[in-house]
Parts: C-alpha cells; sequence; structure tokens
C-alpha cells in the first residue's frame, strides 16, 4: 500500500536538488545559505521521523537562523529570456494550459479509478490519503507532459522550481511551520483555555451567538497566526466540538469545513500569511505591499458573513 511517506519521499528529493543547484550556482553570493537552507528541508521531509522532537527542533531552529541572519540570497538558473517566452507563447498558444489542465484529471482518476485498486487484499493507495497521494501523482504527470509538450531539458523543472523557492524565500515554509504551531497549541490546551474564557464571558444559550463566536474565532485567530490550519484546532478544540457540537447537536462536517472557510477569510486580511498575501506583491513589484490584502477585504468580509448564514442553516 502505497502511504503518505511517498510524497515526503518526492518532496525531500525535490528540496535535495534545490540544494545540490544551489550550491552550484556561482551567480549567487549567498548559494551556500541557499543550499544549507534547503538541504534542511529535504532533511525534515526524508529523516525527519527519525530524528526526534529535539532533532528536528534544532532543525528549526537552524532554518530559522538561516533566515534570520540575512544568509539566503536569490539564484540565477539558466532560464530563458522574456523574448524566448513570449515566442513561446505565441507558437503554443491554449496548449500551455495542457499541464495545468493535467492536475485536476490525474487527481480525480486517482481518487476515482486507483483508491478502489486492492492488491493482494490491501488497497494499492491508503485510502486516508488518496487525495493527496493523487495530487502528487498529477505533479509527476503535469511535469512530464510539460516537458513533452514544450520540449524543454530534463532539468528545467528543478531550475525554474528553485528560482521560484529562492524568490518567495523563507516564507514557502510559513504554511507547513503555522499548521505545526496549531498542534502545539491543540496539544498545550490552548482551545480548552480559549473556550473556558469565552464561555465565561460570552454567554453561550443561543446557538446563533456560539456560531457566530466560531466563525468571527476562526477568522480571527487566522488572522493572528497567519494560518487557518493553525487557528482550526484551537478554535474547534474550545468552541466547535464541545458547543456547537456537543451542546448543539450540529453536523461535524458541515461545523468544521464552514468554520475552515471562515478561518479562510482570515487568510485574506492578514499580512501573517505572507506567501499569499506579501509574496505575490514582491513578485509583481508593486508600490503598495499591502495591495493584495486591500484587494481582498472587499470579499473576505461578505464571504465571513455568508460562512456564517451558511453554518447557521446547515449544521443544525
Amino acid at each position: 500500500m502505497i502511504k503518505l511517506g511517498a510524497v515526503y519521499v518526492l518532496a525531500g528529493l525535490v528540496f535535495a536538488a534545490f540544494a545540490v543547484l544551489s550550491a552550484l550556482d556561482r551567480n549567487n553570493g549567498k548559494r551556500f545559505g541557499n543550499a544549507l537552507f534547503w538541504a534542511l528541508v529535504s532533511l525534515s521531509f526524508l529523516a525527519g521521523d527519525h530524528l526526534g522532537d529535539l532533532g528536528n527542533g534544532v532543525l528549526v531552529l537552524g532554518l530559522a537562523a538561516i533566515a534570520g541572519f540575512g544568509m539566503l540570497g536569490r539564484g540565477q538558473p539558466a532560464t530563458t529570456s522574456p523574448e524566448e517566452r513570449r515566442a513561446l507563447a505565441e507558437r503554443f498558444g491554449e496548449k500551455l494550459f495542457v499541464p495545468a489542465l493535467t492536475l485536476p484529471v490525474v487527481v480525480a482518476f486517482g481518487v476515482l479509478v486507483l483508491k478502489p485498486i486492492e492488491l493482494g487484499g490491501q488497497p494499492l493507495l491508503d485510502p486516508k490519503q488518496a487525495t493527496l497521494l493523487s495530487l502528487a501523482l498529477a505533479a509527476i504527470v503535469a511535469v512530464a507532459v510539460a516537458l513533452i509538450l514544450l520540449r524543454q531539458p530534463p532539468m528545467s523543472p528543478l531550475q525554474e522550481g528553485r528560482r521560484l523557492m529562492d524568490t518567495v524565500g523563507w516564507a514557502a515554509l510559513l504554511p507547513q511551520m503555522l499548521a505545526a504551531l496549531g498542534a502545539v497549541f491543540a496539544l498545550a490546551g490552548v482551545g480548552e483555555l480559549i473556550g473556558q474564557l469565552v464561555t465565561d464571558w460570552i454567554p453561550m444559550d443561543a446557538r446563533l451567538t456560539a456560531v457566530a463566536v466560531y466563525c468571527l474565532g476562526m477568522a480571527g485567530f487566522t488572522i493572528i497566526m497567519g494560518n487557518a490550519f493553525a487557528a482550526f484546532p484551537v478554535m474547534t478544540a474550545g468552541i466547535g466540538l464541545p458547543i456547537l457540537i456537543g451542546q448543539f447537536g450540529g453536523d461535524p462536517a458541515v461545523v468544521c469545513s464552514i468554520g475552515m472557510l471562515s478561518g479562510f477569510c482570515g487568510t485574506l486580511m492578514t499580512p501573517l500569511a505572507a506567501n499569499f498575501n506579501l509574496v505575490p506583491a514582491a513578485l509583481l513589484e508593486l508600490p503598495d505591499r499591502y495591495a493584495v490584502i486591500k484587494a481582498q477585504i472587499p470579499t473576505a468580509l461578505p464571504l465571513l458573513v455568508g460562512n456564517l448564514v451558511l453554518m447557521y442553516v446547515l449544521a443544525f
């Protein structure tokens, strides 16, 4: 049975390639800092289970030190010029979308066709991780399709991936780090503490009040923590499970899914979600670094209100 570990190995090998290519990039004055940074990320994927809590903690401190002391630079991998890219776009036209459209097709194939397959009485794919495994397979297939269609060198996906990672820098790891922070908060009992504080100050005898506190809390904690995955275990442990589901009998699937959507509304409004909101502004060289957030707020607020209404109507 293919398990999630296969995805970790794939990601680890990709980051290892970034590390090697960074070390060989003589045009980057901080190439060894980049190489060490991506090598540590690769190590976390390939051997994180064997490092233990202390080892992984030291690894994270190493990543923070490299980024904090300004040891990261932007590499200059060999790539096409703007004129060459324009010529390729004119040559291939709408065919450029084929690799991107390959992703959903292969994911659907994996979930609908590969997931039910059994070999020797065991499922081919881990049923709990079939979607993520299918996504990894889709990424491999899409890269192969792009190489064949566009007739690019085999190393181009890794070089372009490294260029993108160097441009984004340490912010590329924010989702992973903040999700881990949410798990730490949950283990530390922060969710239960928040639930106790909320119930002490806000009467939870009305269903609408509980829904509002949960949805607004998900958005608020996401704004503070920068990631809905970090806010979810905290707010769900404090409000979602004991009150909305336990006290009012809400549908867990509806409560949790709309709760996450409420958190994503907070993602649209926070600079702490740097990889979503600050990096695009930097890549596009916008004069206002908060321009993306300002453009998203008029969408985020009505969407948050809509999620509150949907949860109140559908969850009970």
